[in-house]
């Protein structure tokens, strides 16, 4: 499955808790309270987990995981961790998580 196949499956599968489609830096993204939880980019998804957190340091742990930089220049967003598509079955897991956390 393709990293925007699995994206969608993720957006319908989180529909019914608010997740809606939209936008971050020109990329795909999901939202959900008006906040933006998840974030597609390349074959990397990236997820606000919240640093410090246990699913943030989870996350991070991953090889080839790392902090989100959307912008690639070198300023990456600290409670953000993009996770490779190697993990793609790991990636509804993360969504939900980084859902959980907007309203926690």
């Amino acid at each position: 499955m393709t990293p925007d196949e699995l994206f969608d499956d993720i957006a319908a599968d989180l529909a019914h808790r608010g997740a809606i489609s939209g936008a971050m830096f020109g990329k795909r993204a999901l939202k959900a309270h008006g906040k933006a939880f998840v974030c597609l980019k390349d074959d990397r998804l990236a997820f606000k987990l919240g640093d410090g957190t246990p699913a943030h340091a989870e996350a991070l742990a991953l090889q080839g995981a790392e902090l989100f930089d959307p912008s690639g220049n070198q300023f990456p967003f600290k409670d953000w961790v993009a996770v490779p598509h190697t993990y793609a079955a790991q990636w509804p897991e993360l969504a939900e998580a980084a859902l959980s956390s907007l309203t926690s």
